[in-house]
Parts: structure tokens; C-alpha cells; sequence
């Protein structure tokens, strides 16, 4: 058993177990060759390691063909961890720490109404506003948990959470909510005391029930049925949502920095359809999705030929197909072509992302918007144009969160 290797001993390892696998080694027999000679490895040593080898030469495409070399290594880097939430960067640890701040939170609230005499009521009514405020974040909290952890149980057969702690998590964003509005409304002390006992304590008592929940019954559950890869997922998309009253680990900003770089998913075609980073979806329902967006789509491609346009109903700006395999700028009117000659050379210079322009058709009002289309590296692929009828979206106001009658 080779253990103690330094740096450049491990690299080499990994380069034989990533070449190996490329000639048919088994994900397992690789798994266990990783485990038995390179051993004990953190994180960031994995990322220095993959980094080195594209260094060297090793495509992050010819990396990926490797049966998920990616999962492999995180696996193999955090399986000791996997079955403990104590290290830095495994998402239980995380969300426990946000959990500490969430009480600390509570406990200042708590503090405040305790020492209330000792504050003239404006100022007691401001401290309480800065700390709902504060709280507020618990919504990251909650959002993390809820598109990333309840996701991977639900995958487990394990569907409680989703259908029960959900709603509770909304009832606790609903009194934070109450509380915020409430406050501004309180005049006198007979007041205070009816908020703080019909909406604040409820408030704290669901805070404090949802960590006990969570530390007791949901975490202890997920670290039972989740695999280590699967904490590695949630970990790599848990910067989509955020983190709350916490900072990320370092060590989590560099390995997530390094490993993107090196294992960028990219979409294949797989049975008859096409398989994101983010989902499969058939090539046909793909289409009728693309139709079924309440905008008009048109796509041109970095050589200023038009390849796509959506057909949804009742199109803005009629398009045939006769215009496909044209140059844009013979799809518009001599004295329009100067002014898709700038946004173009602009999105290909890098100089601008978008433009956007609304104009009055008919009695509506129509919003274009153009989008340079950019590859990881911003690499220039094309202009999309976004075409829709914001008449109605404009009169929007308040809030609809219910069905009408009749809907």
C-alpha cells in the first residue's frame, strides 16, 4: 500500500489510473487502485492534480470520456467524509454552521424583547427590524435545502421532506414576512406585546423547531442515503443558490474553481435525445418546449448565418423557413443593415452582451432583445434574438399566488 506519496508520485498515479480506464479498466477496479495507491488526498490536492495533467497536455474532453473520472476522484477524495458531516466542506457541515447563525440571530431577538425597558419604543422597533432583516437570509438557507438536498432523497424514494418540510419552511417564510410588516404599524407598548406574542415568538418557535428538524431527522437521513458523489453534487451547485450568514471554505473556492475548468459537462445526444449538464430532454419535446416559450426565437450564427427560429403561435414578426441559411444582414432593409452590423460586431469584439429595443405594433407594446452567445472560454458562437409582447406583463401589479376561479 503506497501511502505518504508527495505531489508529483500521485499525479503519476492518477495520470496510469485516468489512461487505463480510457483502454477499458472498470470504474471499480480504478476506484480501488485510487484507494490503494495514492490513499489519504484532500480536495485541493485533487484539483492541483487534474489542473497538472491538462497542463501536461490531457484534454478536459478527453478527461470527461473517462466514465465520470470527475465523480471517481471526489468520491474517492471525500468518501472518508461521507458517512460524517465533519468536514469543512461537506453540505451537512455547512448548513449546521448557517444553523448556529440562525440561532444567534433568534437569540438576539430573544435578548432585545428581554431588555425592551431599556429602549424607548422607535429604538427597540428599529433593533427588531435590523434583525428580521438579518434573518431574512434564512431563505438561502432554506432554498439550498430545498433544490439540492430534497432533489437527491427524492431520487432515494425518500419524498417526505419534499412534501412536508417544504411547506413548513414556507410557513416560516410567511410569519418572517408577517413580522417584517407588522412592525411599522406598532404604537404603544400594549401593542408590542400583542406582536410579540401572536407573531414573533410563533416566529422563533418554527426557526428554532425547522434546525431541531433538520439536525435530527433530515440530515441523519440524508448522510444514511446519500452517496458521497451525491454530497459532491450538491456541494458543486450549492454556489448556484448561495450560502447564508456563512462564507464558503477556501479550500471549496478552489476546487470548484480548478475542477470546473477541467470537467466542464458539456451536452451529448443520447437515445433520440439530448442530455444537459442540468437534464435529459427528446429531441421532439425539445422543439415544442422551444414553441411553447411565450417569445420569438431566432438564432444567428458566428458567421452571421440565421439557423433557428421558433414557430410558436401567433409569432411578432413573421418568419418562413426560406430564411434559413441566409445572411442576416440580407434579412433586413438596406437602412436597418447598419445597425445590425454594430450590435454584431460589438457582441464579436466582446465589447457588449445584449441591446434591447420596444416599439409600439398594433396597439402593443413589443420588447426585442439581442444576446451575444458565448461559449465557456466567451468564445463568440452567434447572436439570439428574444422577441415578446409585454403589453399584458406591464399592467402587472401586487401579488397572484392563488388559482381564480375558473382557472
Amino acid at each position: 500500500m503506497s501511502r505518504g506519496l508527495d505531489k508529483q508520485a500521485k499525479k503519476e498515479v492518477m495520470k496510469d489510473i485516468i489512461r487505463r480506464l480510457h483502454q477499458g479498466l472498470s470504474v471499480e477496479e480504478a476506484k480501488e487502485r485510487f484507494e490503494r495507491e495514492v490513499g489519504d488526498i484532500s480536495s485541493t490536492e485533487i484539483a492541483e492534480v487534474e489542473q497538472a495533467l491538462i497542463n501536461e497536455g490531457l484534454s478536459p474532453e478527453e478527461i470527461k470520456k473517462f466514465c465520470n473520472v470527475h465523480a471517481l476522484l471526489f468520491q474517492s477524495a471525500l468518501e472518508k467524509a461521507a458517512a460524517e458531516e465533519t468536514s469543512p466542506f461537506h453540505p451537512v457541515y455547512l448548513f449546521k454552521q448557517e444553523n448556529r447563525e440562525i440561532e444567534k440571530l433568534v437569540d438576539s431577538l430573544k435578548e432585545a424583547l428581554a431588555r425592551r425597558g431599556e429602549y424607548k419604543l422607535p429604538s427597540l422597533k428599529a433593533k427588531l427590524k435590523e434583525l428580521l432583516v438579518k434573518l431574512k437570509g434564512i431563505e438561502t438557507h432554506y432554498e439550498r435545502k430545498e433544490q439540492l438536498l430534497f432533489p437527491f432523497l427524492e431520487k432515494q424514494g425518500f419524498m417526505g421532506p419534499s412534501k412536508v418540510m417544504w411547506g413548513k419552511d414556507n410557513e416560516v417564510r410567511e410569519l418572517l414576512k408577517a413580522a417584517l410588516g407588522a412592525l411599522d404599524d406598532i404604537t404603544n407598548e400594549e401593542e408590542l406585546s400583542a406582536y410579540t406574542e401572536k407573531t414573533l415568538n410563533p416566529l422563533m418557535e418554527e426557526i428554532l423547531g425547522m434546525i431541531f428538524k433538520e439536525e435530527n431527522i433530515l440530515f441523519p437521513t440524508s448522510l444514511e442515503k446519500l452517496s458521497a458523489s451525491d454530497w459532491v453534487e450538491i456541494l458543486r451547485e450549492s454556489d448556484e443558490v448561495g450560502y447564508a450568514f456563512i462564507q464558503k471554505p477556501a479550500e471549496t473556492e478552489v476546487l470548484m474553481q480548478d475542477l470546473e475548468r477541467a470537467l466542464l459537462e458539456e451536452p451529448v445526444f443520447q437515445d433520440n435525445g439530448v442530455r444537459f449538464p442540468t437534464g435529459t430532454i427528446g429531441l421532439n419535446e425539445l422543439m415544442y418546449l422551444l414553441n411553447t416559450l411565450p417569445v420569438d426565437l431566432t438564432f444567428v450564427d458566428k458567421d452571421d448565418t440565421v439557423r433557428y427560429f421558433s414557430e410558436s403561435k401567433g409569432r411578432i414578426f413573421r418568419r418562413t423557413r426560406s430564411v434559413i441559411g441566409r445572411k442576416v444582414q440580407n434579412c433586413h432593409p438596406p437602412q436597418s443593415v447598419e445597425v445590425v452590423e454594430k450590435i454584431l460586431t460589438s457582441f464579436k469584439e466582446g465589447k457588449k452582451d445584449c441591446y434591447d429595443f420596444w416599439l409600439n405594433l398594433q396597439g402593443r407594446l413589443v420588447y426585442i432583445r439581442y444576446f451575444a452567445v458565448r461559449d465557456k472560454d466567451g468564445r463568440y458562437l452567434g447572436t439570439l434574438e428574444v422577441t415578446q409582447d409585454v403589453t399584458d406583463i406591464k399592467k402587472l401589479e401586487g401579488e397572484k399566488r392563488l388559482l381564480d376561479e375558473g382557472d
